[in-house]
């Protein structure tokens, strides 16, 4: 029996058969030529026509899916168009390269620029290799690269999925997730999570196991085992078993002597909001506007843009709905709004900094967001993304106050935010922890870098700290500020109580993590929850603080989380 080892991302004991991606399209040989009696005008017009093709396709399934999905198909398929790739390829053409060459090549080069920009521009560098194979199988008039057609359900096993292949996975076929790259908060683990699939990320190794193998997957353990055991099967049977239990989350997050904890749900549109209120979320933690303003050249309307948040607003009405403005940069770029050349876009003008060198947008935005608002019963807050200083905190209230806002927040992701807490929340009414961010910043460590992934995990004690410190600094001066967290962290059900705990008021997650997060929170007391997070604390590593916690929560192996 062969086992591989990786990084548990989303919960489940699955056993099925393996299918592994297909290889990738191969590469045009190189110095390969125009054919003959094609003109370079025509293949240029080819070339365009065949990259339209791909950017209508991933545009299309777009338009199907919902929330990250959506977000990751829109980004992707803009690629497709993107002006510096083609321009390129044309280039090469007109010098008498085939119309595959020089589309090849000319990824190569702009993927390359991207990488070597680091940070979040490194990620973008592998949506434009997979653009550029989906262009290349568009010429070749063969099938684009993804997902295997199957008509009996299988695990899933790649090396790493492409942002468009995660976003339009089908749950009902696809039992669960393999890869042997990867990270924590890669494409991957977070569409894995918002549709319920048991997913194990870096796990080297595994690309060699041979279709239709049959092998047990433990999503919360990170563990793949060929050849599954007596064992297994029972394990995999009592998760079929008590997953059911988890399926409903009765709408009260509360500990088993009382605390409440409200839990609320991360949202990218109105699709998902109607979701998250029909699985019981007890409102919205998290709102990216993004989705308003990608696949565009200029910016929307305010008309536009409070039509769109008004249908997200009345999912919950008469209950708590928290915005966040405007995220753009790094790896989400808007042509009106940012610059793409930046050396280190991951550390330059994103988020609430694309105010400095353009205004305008986020008070256009805030205009959007109070009309909105003032049409709809629910209870609207609004906080910005990549505030760094009790300065940025006071000018984004002032901005809020003259649009009308009366509860602006900040997004605690920078590390300088948490330990200057107190003076940040002196200037606004809440925050809200990004832990997403936050570790990557406070580790070091592209979140997206599968080498990296066990730097890059909440349960660091540093993050933790971190999470301690701004709810410190939260109750100090009379403040009294609530602290969320709407990061990845809290949908792991034993973080969410180290993370309750610390004293952390509110978590938000994906709509399915909920009845797991709830079903924990409710077999804890607070006071236990203190000492749960005081351990972790102590911990000398990420990896022990997660298995000192979890061996003093029974309950997780019993629900196989």
């Amino acid at each position: 029996m062969q086992n591989f080892q990786g990084v548990g991302v989303s919960p489940g004991r699955i056993i099925g058969s393996v299918r592994q991606m297909p290889k990738p399209v191969s590469e045009p040989p190189s110095g390969e030529r125009l054919a003959e009696g094609i003109s370079p005008e025509d293949a240029v017009v080819g070339l365009k026509a065949a990259a339209q093709s791909v950017h209508d396709e991933l545009k299309g399934r777009a338009d199907t899916a919902s929330g990250d999905g959506k977000a990751v198909l829109e980004a992707t398929a803009l690629m497709a168009k993107d002006t510096m790739l083609l321009k390129s390829a044309a280039k090469l053409i007109n010098a008498g390269s085939s119309a595959e060459r020089a589309i090849w090549e000319a990824g190569a080069s702009v993927s390359e620029m991207l990488h070597n920009l680091g940070g979040y521009m490194a990620e973008r560098a592998t949506d434009v290799l997979d653009v550029r194979a989906r262009i290349v199988a568009e010429l070749r008039g063969v099938p684009a690269p993804g997902i295997p057609s199957s008509d009996t359900p299988f695990i899933l096993v790649a090396e790493d999925l492409a942002p468009a292949d995660t976003a339009t996975l089908n749950p009902a076929v696809v039992l669960a997730l393999v890869t042997s790259g990867g990270g924590p908060q890669s494409h991957t683990a977070i569409i894995a999570r918002s549709l319920g699939l048991p997913a194990v990320v870096a796990a080297h190794g595994v690309d060699d196991i041979a279709d239709g193998t049959e092998v047990y997957v433990d999503g919360a353990a990170g563990f793949v085992a060929v050849s599954p055991s007596e064992e297994h099967r029972a394990s995999a049977t009592a998760w079929a078993e008590t997953s059911a239990t988890l399926a409903e989350f009765d709408g009260n997050g509360t500990t088993a002597d009382g605390h409440l904890v409200p839990l609320l749900a991360n949202v990218g549109g109105a699709k998902d909001a109607v979701a998250a209120a029909g699985l019981g979320a007890q409102g919205v933690g998290l709102f990216r506007t993004e989705f308003c303003f990608l696949e565009r050249d200029t910016e929307p309307s305010v008309d536009e843009q409070a039509a769109a948040y008004k249908a997200v607003f009345d999912a919950f009405p008469g209950k708590k709905v928290v915005l966040r403005t405007l995220d753009a940069g790094a790896d989400k770029p808007l042509p009106f709004l940012t610059d793409a050349t930046e050396p280190n876009p991951a550390l330059g003008v994103r988020g609430y900094r694309t105010d400095f060198t353009t205004p305008g947008v986020l008070e256009r935005q805030l205009e959007a967001i109070a009309r909105a608002a003032s049409g709809s019963e629910a209870d609207v807050w609004v906080m910005a993304p990549m505030i760094s200083t009790a300065a940025e905190a006071g000018r984004f209230a002032s901005l809020c106050a003259a649009a009308g806002i009366q509860t602006p927040g900040v997004m605690v992701e920078v590390p300088s935010a948490a330990l200057t807490a107190a003076t940040v929340l002196r200037e606004v009414g809440f925050a809200s922890l990004g832990t997403n961010d936050l570790t990557q910043y406070a580790m070091a460590a592209d979140r997206q870098l599968g080498p990296l992934a066990e730097l890059n995990t909440p349960w660091q004690p540093a993050v933790l700290r971190l999470v301690q410190l701004t709810v410190e600094g939260s109750a100090m001066e009379g403040n009294n500020k609530p602290v969320g967290v709407c990061g990845e962290a809290a949908a792991d059900p034993a973080l969410a109580v180290v993370l309750t705990g610390l004293g952390v008021t509110t978590l938000s997650m994906t709509a399915r993590s909920l009845a797991a997060v709830g079903t924990v929170l409710k077999t804890v007391t607070l006071e236990q929850a203190q000492e749960l997070a005081r351990l972790a604390l102590s911990a000398p590593s990420a990896t022990e603080a997660r298995d000192w916690v979890r061996a003093k929560l029974p309950v997780l192996e019993e629900l196989g989380l």
